[in-house]
């Protein structure tokens, strides 16, 4: 049971390598950082692969993982960025999920972490509510209004941004 458990564990990492390192660069900016999160987080879970009891989460109880060690390793640097798109253009691995509109992604920088990570992963990486919740262990409720209060944000910075330069 172990050797399958980790077998589909090892499988999901290379299924969604791009992901998880998207979602880790998200936080952190630099490819550097964003790999070192990366291999923190699969020795991390390599260690605890033990309490995970259905195969089906595993890609949520990673997620999971690479967000919070993301977070930590951003409490160390005392630093809280998101996607640089000039440092995006040399990477080979992104060619979809760029940030094409620099409002938008001036925006989510200045958002706060909670209603950050719950937009990056719904819309850029596409979980479901439920996965959310799961990942920034909060319930639904929680994660719904913790979406909305977000999308407020980001309207309304992005409103403000729309009357600064119309005057």
């Amino acid at each position: 049971m172990k050797e399958d458990m980790e077998e589909c564990f090892l499988e999901c990492i290379a299924e969604y390598k791009d992901d998880f390192y998207r979602l880790a660069f998200s936080y952190v900016k630099t490819q550097t950082d964003a790999l070192d999160i990366i291999q923190e987080s699969i020795q991390k879970a390599l260690l605890h692969l033990n309490s995970i009891k259905k195969k089906e989460a595993i890609k949520s109880w990673f997620y999971k993982i690479v967000v919070r060690t993301s977070l930590d390793f951003l409490r160390k640097k005392k630093k809280v960025t998101l996607m640089d798109h000039e440092t995006m253009g040399n990477l080979n691995t992104y060619t979809e999920d760029q940030y094409e509109n620099i409002d938008l992604k001036e925006a989510l920088e200045r958002l706060p972490t909670k209603y950050k990570t719950v937009i990056i992963l719904r819309y850029f990486e596409e979980l479901s509510l439920q996965e959310i919740s799961y990942i920034i262990n909060r319930n639904l409720s929680t994660t719904k209004t913790r979406l909305y209060k977000a999308l407020k944000l980001l309207r309304l910075d992005i409103s403000e941004e729309d009357l600064h330069e119309s005057k």
